[in-house]
């Protein structure tokens, strides 16, 4: 478990989620649907694989995710998130609007298109999609591990 500082919401929340790779590997997760280590691995961020381990134990630890077997392939574990997880979707979005309105400036490669115009235009309905879509797929991968 980890080491909070002290009792302040706002610097026990950063004392979880301030690391470097947390937000990173959660948004990997909820928008680009990884799920097994080798999806991380392969990401484009480049987490090593020592760190990736080290930050998946940490998250599974506290509720941010869970580890189950892949369906159709019991050697693989799964990485999904916990409803936890997926309350940190507003957190997500926000911090891509602040990037996208404050960053765009000195970073001009920054991602654009359909979904970070509806994400501008209004982030409630961004993030209800990105949940929709992530519930979507964790109803998919339920309903493999029942069948099997």
């Amino acid at each position: 478990m980890p080491d909070f500082r002290c009792n302040c919401p706002f610097t026990s929340a950063l004392d979880i989620l301030g690391d470097k790779w947390i937000l990173v590997i959660v948004k990997q997760m909820l928008i680009e649907g990884k799920e097994t280590f080798k999806d991380f691995t392969e990401s484009e961020e480049s987490i090593a694989t020592n760190i990736l381990s080290s930050k998946l134990k940490l998250l599974e630890e506290i509720g941010i995710v869970f580890k189950t077997k892949r369906p159709d392939n019991k050697k693989t574990n799964l990485y999904l998130l916990t409803d936890k997880g997926v309350a940190l979707t507003p957190i997500l979005v926000e911090l891509a609007a602040w990037s996208d309105g404050q960053l765009r400036g000195i970073h001009p490669s920054l991602q654009d298109g359909e979904s970070m115009a509806l994400l501008r235009s209004n982030k409630a309905a961004f993030a209800k999609e990105v949940e929709k879509q992530y519930r979507k797929r964790l109803a998919a991968i339920n309903t493999i591990s029942n069948a099997s």
